[in-house]
């Protein structure tokens, strides 16, 4: 019987929600489905491994603790930026810096992060660089369509 296995794709239709909470974040429906790759390192362990073995038909219903999906929230992912930072030709566009906002961002080693603003001071932005999910429980259900 054809089975999800290392090395192999699967066409998948899921639903991603935080446990305990209906709002949908991510969706791949059946006019749409999701093509994952198992095997390469490319999706969270805890999902791959929930759905290794699954074969075509089979539908799936998990949670996976933060710790094992985006990790707990990190509270040195949070500081403060001075707003100059902002700054284009010496001028700081206070539209752009408004709580919820988020900028890519590269950091002294030449590494990009996307950092989320959740706070306004007078000289200075509150940023949250951690992963939206950090710190979330994740709870994922679907059905596996095809496994190529």
């Amino acid at each position: 019987m054809n089975k999800i296995e290392k090395g192999k794709s699967a066409r998948v239709t899921y639903t991603l929600t935080v446990a305990g909470d209906d709002e949908v974040i991510d969706h791949a429906g059946k006019t749409n489905p999701a093509l994952f790759n198992f095997g390469q390192g490319q999706l969270i362990e805890g999902f791959e491994n929930n759905l290794l073995g699954l074969c075509p038909g089979d539908s799936f219903d998990f949670v996976i603790p933060a710790a094992q999906a985006y990790g707990p929230k990190d509270s040195y992912a949070i500081f403060d930026i001075t707003k100059d930072t902002f700054a284009v030709e010496g001028k700081i566009d206070e539209g752009l810096l408004q709580v919820g906002n988020t900028f890519p961002m590269q950091d002294n080693d030449g590494n990009r992060h996307v950092g989320k603003i959740i706070q306004i001071n007078d000289d200075t932005v509150t940023m949250d660089f951690n992963h939206p999910l950090a710190g979330q429980d994740l709870h994922f259900t679907g059905k596996i369509l095809e496994i190529l």
